[in-house]
């Protein structure tokens, strides 16, 4: 494991931060691999820190369902998804984020477009730039997509996607748009649909984006003798009337 020192000045917030995106980037690319056990006095040396932000950064990875800490053992680095556990995460997708790409472009006050063509410029100048953005899209894809859900206006429905961490998981689970050009152009559609207040175009641009996004991540669990991709069970939309 090989991690860059956090340096002499900062101050203690900094250090925490410093170490924990010092571990997490590892984490997600899979330099550092799944079950992996996490020596905090070797992270403290190599780091050129106390153990107390180490400690600090660990217990923020630990949120992130990166790590799994067990008493009497230590944290080590979670398994990435399986197979059933990919088509699970983006089901429960499939059921959250076409209704909040729909109820976002609905609300005129809460309409987020602003913010997401803000965001969505700055990653479209480093796909344009060329190279592997995975760090940076893995950043946008968080924001991009939790921004639309904040303008649903549901703080339970946030709060539970929040929680399945769904990004860091596919992320580690296969690097499927190293170039950022579909997740680009797809967010794009999205963004558009939710610009023109288009309901149900922004639903339908995102359950497109999720399958594709799904299809570009099963190529994890495929390879030259399987004869077609997984399928993603597409659910129908349940209107809640009160």
């Amino acid at each position: 494991m090989s991690l860059n020192k956090a340096g002499e000045g900062l101050e203690a917030g900094q250090t925490v931060s410093h170490v924990y995106v010092a571990l997490r980037t590892p984490i997600v690319d899979g330099a550092i691999p799944p079950g992996t056990r996490i020596n905090i006095d070797a992270i403290a040396r190599d780091l050129g820190v106390s153990q107390t932000p180490v400690r600090e950064a660990l217990q923020r990875l630990e949120t992130d369902d990166l790590l799994v800490y067990t008493p009497g053992r230590g944290y080590k680095t979670t398994p990435v998804l399986d197979q059933h556990g990919l088509m699970s995460l983006f089901e429960f997708r499939l059921l959250v984020e076409p209704w909040a790409a729909r109820a976002a472009a609905t609300d005129r006050l809460a309409n987020p477009a602003h913010l997401l063509d803000q965001d969505l410029q700055e990653f479209e100048r480093l796909v344009e730039a060329g190279g592997d953005v995975r760090q940076a899209m893995l950043a946008h894809d968080g924001r991009f997509h939790d921004r639309i859900l904040e303008a649903a206006g549901n703080a339970v429905v946030r709060q539970a996607f929040l929680q399945t961490h769904c990004h860091l998981h596919v992320f580690r689970l296969y690097h499927a748009d190293v170039t950022g050009v579909n997740t680009s152009s797809e967010h794009r559609e999205i963004w558009t649909a939710i610009r023109d207040r288009d309901a149900d175009r922004a639903e339908a641009a995102m359950v497109t984006h999720i399958k594709n996004s799904y299809l570009r991540s099963s190529i994890a669990f495929t390879d030259e003798r399987d004869e077609a991709p997984l399928q993603l069970t597409i659910l129908p939309r349940v209107h809640m009337t009160l």
